[in-house]
Order: C-alpha cells, then structure tokens, then sequence
C-alpha cells in the first residue's frame, strides 16, 4: 500500500478504538483521550513526511500519541476514585464539597476499546485497575499499557516508546513491582463478577425509580459504598447508604434510569432526573455498580451531564417523563 496525502490520517481513523483505548487508560479520563488523539491527527499530518516505510507506520503513530500523553502527564496530578483520596464520609449530608475534572477518573462507553479483544478490555478498562495505572509514572504506564495489556513484543514496544528494549524491560518490572506494592482501598473492587447479574439489576432499577429505600438497601453488601464525583464525600455501609439516599430524595425521586454498558462492557446507567416538580427529565450522572456474590459492593455515580454525550445517549427531549 502506498502512501496518499491523507494516508496517515485515515490509518488513525482506522486504529481509532485501540488508541482511544491506550490513551484512556494512560490519562484516566475519555474527555482527555480524545483531545490527545485529536492532537495526534495534526501532528502525523505536520511530520508525515518522516514516515519512511508502510511497516513502520503503526509504531510511528504510537510514538506521537504516546509522546503527547507524556507530555500532557508531566504536569498533571494523578487521577483517582473518591475512596482513594479520603476516609468515607463520618456524617451523611448532601454532598457539597467538590474538586476540578482533573482530579478524578471518569467512566468510558463499552464502545471504547480494541473490538479482537473485548475479554482483556474488559478487565483492563475496569476503573478499579486504571485506578492503579493512574500511580505509576507516565512511562511506565506506557510500557506496562503496551506490554501487558496490549501485548506487545518487547522491540515494537521500545520503537513506540523511542527507548531501547533494555530500558523498556527495566521499565515494564518497575511498573509490575509498583502496582504489586500498592495498597488502595479501590483495589476491593478487583476480583469482582464478570457476569451482569440480570435479577439484581432488575431490582435495583425497580427500587431506584420507585425510590424505595428499604427495597434498595437489601441490594448492598452490609459494607458496600457509594460515591459521586466530582464530589469528594464518599459514604460506606448499609446504614450511611441509606442516609445518603434520604438526603437526597429530593432531588432523586421520579429519576429514569436507562441501561447502558461502560468500561469493557459492564453494567451501567444513565441516571436522568427531573428539572424541578413535573419537569422533563435532563441527564444526571452514570451510574456503575460493582456487583460481587450477587450484591452491589460499590456504586459509582459519576455526575457529568457532558458523558452523555460521549456515551451517545437520548437528550432530554427524546427521554420524556413517564
């Protein structure tokens, strides 16, 4: 195959989910992924002409996108999950406090990824491991994303890394050692089910839209937590849980949920809420529930009206009140 003006540009296009995929796992957030890849077309477009071979052409790609990520990385604070950066919550009250977007990882459509590899996808776009991605050095994370992840050998990795594979290996076992070290409280929400529990989740759609409290906290690990960035306030156990949600009622009754998958494939849900007393509904947060032994261990509510988009969901208009 030849190379055309618009050649690189349409081989980024065509390697759009996988580097999508790389990029996410490397910044945490797909808001972030997309404006990195979009500032990779510009520049294979600009250094096109240091392209010397059709066989290179992947790995040279890779190496701009890998190099804009660092780039983006070097003054950026590290992401991660609410229960990562505080105690849960002592006294349950609407949450106020919030940090910027920078500050936390943020859910992705079960779209995103390498479509050849949807069960490591799976497993290595749970938030819980980009969680720990999230506390390694930009580089490291590159190697381990390319190596151990997307399982690449050793030589196309140090060629997408512009390092030798002596300083790729050193870096892979830096990167292994670091996560084998590390102790977050997220790291409980690992070894979870793979398989959506469909009565479970019928349930908790049932109660959540009835906004049955009691039918909800029967859903939950007596410890299970709930958390809703970009609010810093976490909450764990059934019966904070339950202050959580009185404290909300307000604000949550006559929600609609619509199911969706995220992050691999996991069960998900759009969360739409009602804009004051017999509005329409308009999108709230997305909603993740880590499910273990048939029980709601965690929930994430990740509140951002802009997923919605991304996630390519009905506006408010097209989702009425029932």
């Amino acid at each position: 195959m030849s190379l055309t003006p618009y050649g690189e540009l349409d081989l980024i296009e065509e390697l759009r989910p996988e580097l999508l995929g790389y990029c996410y796992r490397m910044t945490g957030s797909l808001f972030e992924a997309e404006d990195a890849l979009q500032e990779a077309r510009i520049r294979v477009w600009r250094h096109r002409d240091q392209l010397r071979t059709e066989e290179a052409r992947r790995a040279w790609i890779y190496r701009i996108v890998t190099n804009i990520c660092l780039d983006r990385l070097r003054s950026a604070k590290r992401r991660a999950l609410p229960m990562d950066l505080s105690e849960s919550a002592a006294q349950i009250a609407e949450p106020r406090d919030t940090l910027p977007a920078e500050a936390w990882i943020w859910p992705a459509p079960a779209s995103l990824g390498d479509p050849l590899n949807i069960v490591l996808d799976k497993e290595t776009l749970r938030l819980s491991f980009l969680a720990l991605l999230q506390r390694l050095p930009p580089r490291q994370r590159a190697a381990l994303i390319l190596q151990d992840v997307f399982r690449w050998p050793a030589a196309e990795a140090a060629e997408a890394l512009g390092m030798t594979k002596a300083a790729v290996g050193s870096a892979l076992q830096r990167a292994r050692a670091s996560l084998a070290g590390t102790e977050l409280r997220s790291e409980s929400l690992r070894n979870l089910d793979n398989d959506a529990d469909r009565e479970l989740l019928d349930r908790y759609v049932e109660a959540f839209e009835a906004y049955d409290i009691d039918a909800l906290l029967t859903l939950f690990h007596e410890q299970a937590g709930l958390s809703m960035p970009p609010f810093v306030m976490w909450v764990s156990g059934r019966s904070s849980i339950a202050s959580f949600y009185e404290a909300v009622r307000r604000h949550c009754t006559g929600s609609r949920l619509l199911r969706i998958r995220a992050n691999g494939g996991c069960p998900a849900f759009a969360h739409y809420v009602p804009a004051g007393e017999g509005g329409p509904l308009t999108p709230w947060s997305i909603q993740i529930p880590e499910i273990r032994e048939r029980r709601i261990v965690h929930l994430h509510h990740f509140i951002d009206a802009a997923l919605f988009e991304r996630f390519v969901l009905p506006r408010t208009d097209e989702f009425p009140a029932p």
